[in-house]
């Protein structure tokens, strides 16, 4: 009995994996995935994008406010603003040299390439200057 019972065994540890792969095939390629009724079907990078109204993410509303700054006062006052939000939020450091290369372009925009340039100093190792740079 205790041999017969060995056998059962092996012979399920063999069949039912592969009755299982197949009829989860068969059940996956049954199901009608989308309408033949001419409906809009999304596609997966539809799902992606985000609605106007979602919030946006902290480094462009830090990058917007400075840039805003940097056209109401002067591009110094806009880098020591810069320095201090990414003292006070070390995870804004990552995005800190895209923020300070959007302020050396609008600083190009405000005030031409060579008065902007007079503003560079080592913040975020000098991507101020190399947006100054990206603007001319």
């Amino acid at each position: 009995m205790n041999q017969a019972a060995r056998r059962i065994g092996r012979t399920l540890a063999l069949v039912l994996p592969v009755v299982l792969v197949l009829s989860g095939t068969l059940a996956v390629t049954a199901v009608p995935w989308a309408p033949q009724s001419g409906t809009q079907v999304l596609t997966a990078s539809a799902e992606r994008t985000a609605p106007r109204d979602s919030p946006r993410a902290p480094h462009e509303v830090v990058r917007d406010r400075l840039v805003a700054e940097l056209q109401q006062k002067d591009p110094g006052t806009a880098l020591t603003g810069l320095q201090k939000e990414i003292a006070r939020r070390p995870s804004l450091a990552r995005h800190c040299t895209s923020i300070a290369r959007a302020l050396g372009r609008a600083a190009v925009q405000k005030y031409g390439p060579a008065r902007a340039h007079a503003y560079s100093r080592p913040v975020c190792d000098t991507s101020f200057a190399a947006g100054v740079a990206d603007a001319r």
